[in-house]
């Protein structure tokens, strides 16, 4: 459904989005990891094309299709599923850039697999995600992802498979002449908003919406990320927040398919920085074996806002990299359960060691599942000094137009 024209363009700024994610720049020695699903193959060689053109070196990773998967998970037993590829480890601690190029062709294969079979099978590999959060925070890795139209994504969308593809070109600006220009540009403007939150001494956000009412502490040494390069498209601003004081109301509104389940009217409440369900319209029992997948999974890994000024995203699309990112009517705000991101630490990332992590409530977790919330909202800054400012309201920042009361 993209042209040979927009599959470069889109390979540009697949480009673009791990360079600026990595930050130092490539040398002739990395190893760049190129994982793709069947269906993303034309794209695939795009990105490998432009790989090659920049001296480095690709290599390639098909993933299975959907009927292989469920095969895999329908029979493999308790050490087939924490079985790890010798030489996985060794490639991981020497990649210097991975770009995954996402286009599922069933995201519903798994349903019926038991959740604790997929849990088992993503803690054996949480090591290999370790590996990787290291080397980037030594700014010696970089990585992006992207979503390519299928079938499958468009269907459980609710919009033909033309309508799902034009979604995707214009929220990656794949109709602009050059969307890498367009991409700093946005690029900019994160940076501004970002040097903004960060800015203010912050003791904790209040989330308010119809739905919600959510307190949500950022604690000690933490910083606004987002727009950085990783998630193509990606518009949110972000932050892993002290877990341990998290309270209140979270819902979401926004229905999410995750491990072939589709779960919808989410509402957990947090004590003590730990989640309950105490409701959902559909897939409470999956939503349960999520948050106990891990000490961690129940347990608050993001605070996300997205501004409907970066984002044209205007309609579910039935997969996290869009649904995450929603800008519509009202923006969004999402917080995941599970993992945190360790580069939203603000201090020297060589400091930050799994005590460090532990001392300042960095969550620790297989599982990282974002929630959406779409509804109209207001967030408050309370800050240390006693005042409080609104940060975000009608879906948008409210950068510059207020001071602290």
């Amino acid at each position: 459904m993209l042209t040979d024209i927009e599959l470069n363009k889109y390979a540009q700024v697949l480009f673009w989005g791990m360079q600026k994610a990595r930050v130092a720049p490539f040398t002739t020695e990395d190893i760049i990891l190129i994982r793709t699903d069947i269906d993303a193959l034309p794209l695939a060689n795009a990105v490998q094309k432009l790989v090659l053109h920049k001296g480095l070196n690709p290599v390639l990773r098909i993933a299975q299709p959907s009927t292989l998967e469920k095969e895999y998970f329908s029979l493999a037993g308790d050490k087939q599923l924490t079985f790890v590829t010798p030489g996985e480890q060794e490639l991981y601690e020497k990649i210097g850039g991975l770009v995954s190029l996402l286009a599922p062709d069933s995201i519903t294969h798994l349903q019926n697999i038991p959740p604790q079979k997929i849990a088992s099978f993503s803690v054996a590999r949480k090591f290999l995600r370790d590996i990787l959060d290291h080397r980037e925070l030594k700014r010696e890795f970089g990585w992006t992802l992207c979503l390519m139209p299928t079938k499958a994504l468009a269907e459980n969308s609710g919009q033909s498979v033309r309508e799902y593809a034009d979604q995707i070109i214009r929220a990656c600006y794949l109709h602009d002449p050059d969307p890498v220009t367009t991409w700093e540009e946005i690029f900019r403007r994160a940076e501004e908003v970002k040097s903004w939150l960060n800015a203010l001494d912050v003791e904790y956000y209040h989330v308010q919406s119809a739905s919600t009412d959510l307190k949500v502490y950022p604690g000690q040494s933490r910083r606004w990320i987002g727009i950085s390069g990783h998630n193509i498209p990606s518009f949110e601003l972000f932050l892993s927040p002290d877990y341990r004081l998290t309270s209140g109301i979270y819902h979401a509104d926004q229905p999410s398919y995750r491990s072939g389940n589709l779960v919808q009217g989410i509402t957990l409440q947090f004590h003590e920085g730990r989640a309950q369900l105490i409701g959902a319209t559909q897939g409470a029992d999956f939503v349960r074996s999520q948050l106990e997948m891990d000490p961690g999974a129940c347990q608050l890994g993001e605070f996300s806002l997205t501004d409907k000024r970066f984002s044209p995203i205007n309609t579910f699309m039935a997969h996290t990299l869009f649904d995450e990112n929603y800008g519509g009517d009202h923006g969004n705000c999402h917080v995941a359960v599970g993992a945190s991101y360790a580069d939203t630490y603000a201090g020297n990332p060589d400091d930050l060691t799994q005590e460090r992590k532990e001392e300042l409530g960095f969550n620790n977790s297989a599982l990282h599942w974002d929630l959406v919330n779409t509804e109209p909202k207001k967030v408050t800054a309370f800050l240390r000094n006693g005042k409080k400012t609104v940060i975000y309201e009608n879906g948008m920042f409210t950068q510059d137009q207020g001071e602290a009361l």
